[in-house]
């Protein structure tokens, strides 16, 4: 059967094609794609920055939703016609990670999407353990964005927010959205940090309280909010010293650092502060299946507003332009292709 896929060839260009489906193998599933989102990994992969890991013959994606077309041998539990999210992690199973139960970061992991062909092509074949099933109340559009949820429902399960804390994040872009609307349903008392004005905007439309610390002097408003108290939880996504300085500044006595984003460079850590109000730093990375489970289960009561996020679909015949427009787009959320029925 041939299907549509899309291939990146490297400098900022895809090729889109058609080429012929393989039948899911023992143990896979096949998905008939219905949407894809646009993810930050995926961009820079565009930008060239992951040329080396990829290569020039890759289909990228990995924010997903579907519908089962065919199961390989000796898979149970799935039929034609199930509607399911992958979660693109492909663990070794024999690693010290592994073996401990921590196969979401398995030392050798390879990332389903980067590491082998992902989700932008009209039948997708993935390992069976990928897959989990979506409640008929959650929509294929809004099921696309189940993966970045799960990790800012991994994010702040790790942080343990609870009842009344006082929560900054920083940076308000699609993850840091994403885990302030995760940590204001957990009874959070939410603070996003952002210097864009557009985002700042959504980010007061959804709710949040926000601060811009290009106008205004961010640790001195965190101390006022809180009664000189600091904020008890921090989420650190912004990617840039600035925020890696503000995390350290404004932590209360004994707050937990969340570090979200993945730094270009080294940052500089005011390690003085953590010595000074006991601060404890957690590192995060991807999503364990409960997180999964939390993430759909928040789609399906309404606790996530897939609307403000989504911020425009485009068929997968216009994949170069959709990368284009979002690497131009700084106010930009979240884009989707249908990959399945055009526009």
């Amino acid at each position: 059967m041939s299907i549509t896929a899309a291939f990146y060839r490297g400098d900022k260009s895809f090729e889109v094609k058609q080429i012929e489906s393989e039948a899911p193998g023992a143990g896979q599933v096949q998905i008939e794609v219905a949407y894809c989102g646009i993810c930050g990994t995926d961009l820079h992969a565009y930008l060239g920055h992951m040329d080396a890991r990829v290569g020039f013959d890759r289909i990228l994606g990995h924010e997903m939703s579907g519908t089962v077309k065919a199961v390989g041998e000796g898979v149970e539990g799935w039929a034609p016609g199930d509607r399911i999210v992958v979660r693109p992690l492909d663990h070794c199973g024999d690693c010290p990670a592994c073996n401990r139960g921590h196969s979401h970061i398995c030392h050798n992991l390879k990332f389903i999407g980067l590491d082998s062909q992902g989700a932008m092509q009209q039948l997708w074949n993935v390992p069976a353990h990928t897959l989990h099933r979506l409640p008929e109340n959650v929509t294929l559009r809004d099921a696309a964005l189940i993966e970045p949820l799960a990790v800012a429902c991994h994010d702040v399960r790790m942080a343990g927010v609870t009842e009344g804390e006082d929560v900054l994040v920083i940076g308000g872009g699609p993850i840091g959205m994403l885990v302030a609307m995760v940590a204001k349903a957990a009874g959070g008392k939410v603070t996003i940090s952002e210097i864009n004005e557009n985002r700042l905007a959504l980010a007061a439309k959804l709710g949040f309280d926000t601060i811009n610390p290009k106008t205004v002097d961010a640790v001195a408003e965190i101390l006022k909010k809180t009664g000189d108290k600091g904020a008890d939880v921090i989420f650190e996504v912004s990617g840039a010293q600035a925020g890696v300085d503000l995390m350290t500044a404004v932590g209360a006595t004994r707050a937990r650092i969340v570090m979200v984003a993945i730094h270009a460079t080294k940052p500089t850590v005011d390690m003085f502060r953590f010595f000074w109000r006991e601060l404890q730093l957690i590192g995060v990375r991807v999503y364990e299946p409960e997180d999964y489970d939390k993430a759909i289960a928040s789609i399906a009561a309404g606790e996530i507003d897939a609307d403000a996020m989504i911020t425009d679909i485009r068929p997968l015949e216009k994949i170069g332009e959709a990368f284009a427009e979002l690497t131009s787009n700084p106010n930009a959320m979240k884009s989707l292709l249908k990959i399945n029925g055009g526009e």
